[in-house]
């Protein structure tokens, strides 16, 4: 009976640890299941094409659906306006009208700020897609963000640009120029809210672009156009009396919280993740590590 007992042992023992191990397999499965959400993938083309479509759209329809309340947004652009000359800042209106002397100056602004908003923006989505795939996600998270938090504030906060305030003085350089395919002027006015012009989002999406840009790109060239790229904008928001200074510090506190997101779900900034998708063997690997972290020194032996 003696012998037999520590052999009883060992089987049991084995069922034990057995039963341990099937244990393991589930709950290693739903840790797995919980994390790989915030590990980065590969991007795929078709989703990400109607995912920043449907974003951008659905942008589209909450901004615009926004109520247009112009008093509020009157009000609101006099007060702000109060606030810079008192910090000393209020120079949109010098500026404006000097750069509006020098036609083809302005004109290129007015089709800099109706075009490169989008296109550039598109363009890095791009690059990231195909040069830095295991970044890409936090990036756009970034970018989501940053854009989703934007919307809150225009209706938390109607604010008339510049060019519409009564008794402002400034010169609306669209009308003025008749530059064709700006959505705040002309004949796209109607089909985009007026008064939501804080915060700029021009200078958080040229912002994210340019910080990206100088982030990853590995040509000094390419950093160097990605820190002016945030740089001109600014100046090309203010010369055409689209927004006021503090509009652009609106957009880079949004950028700030779009970052934060990011940061938060990931764990690290987007340039700090790894360039390219780890392989999909980690996973089990980790797995395996998990289980035989579990077992006994006796069992592995």
């Amino acid at each position: 009976m003696n012998e037999a007992a520590p052999e009883a042992n060992t089987k049991q023992s084995g069922r034990t640890h057995g039963l341990g191990r099937a244990l393991d397999r589930p709950l290693g499965h739903a840790v797995s299941r919980l994390r790989s959400p915030r590990s980065p993938r590969r991007p795929r083309l078709w989703f990400e094409i109607l995912l920043v479509a449907m974003s951008y759209w659905v942008y589209s329809l909450v901004r615009n659906a926004v109520p247009e309340q112009k008093a509020a947004a009157l009000a609101n652009a006099d007060w702000l306006w109060s606030v810079e000359r008192f910090l000393g800042i209020a120079v949109e209106q010098s500026v404006n009208h000097a750069v509006n002397s020098v036609t083809w100056l302005i004109v290129s602004m007015n089709y800099y700020y109706a075009t490169l908003h989008f296109i550039v923006t598109i363009s890095v989505l791009v690059w990231l897609f195909r040069r830095h795939p295991g970044r890409y996600a936090a990036a756009r998270l970034a970018l989501f963000a940053t854009t989703a938090v934007a919307l809150l504030g225009y209706y938390l906060y109607p604010l008339a640009p510049p060019r519409l305030m009564n008794g402002g003085n400034f010169i609306d350089t669209v009308l003025v120029h008749q530059t064709w395919g700006s959505m705040a002027s002309g004949n796209f006015k109607n089909m985009s809210n007026q008064y939501a012009a804080m915060p700029s989002m021009h200078i958080g999406w040229s912002l994210w672009c340019g910080l990206t840009i100088f982030a990853l790109a590995s040509a000094p060239w390419a950093r160097i156009l990605g820190l002016l790229y945030p740089t001109v904008t600014l100046m090309v928001i203010v010369s055409t009396a689209n927004h006021f200074w503090l509009d652009a510090v609106g957009g880079v506190a949004c950028l700030a919280f779009g970052y934060a997101v990011s940061y938060a779900w990931y764990g690290a900034l987007p340039h700090r993740l790894p360039r390219r998708i780890p392989p999909k063997a980690g996973r089990p690997a980790r797995l395996r590590a998990l289980g035989a972290s579990r077992e006994p020194a006796a069992t592995r032996h």
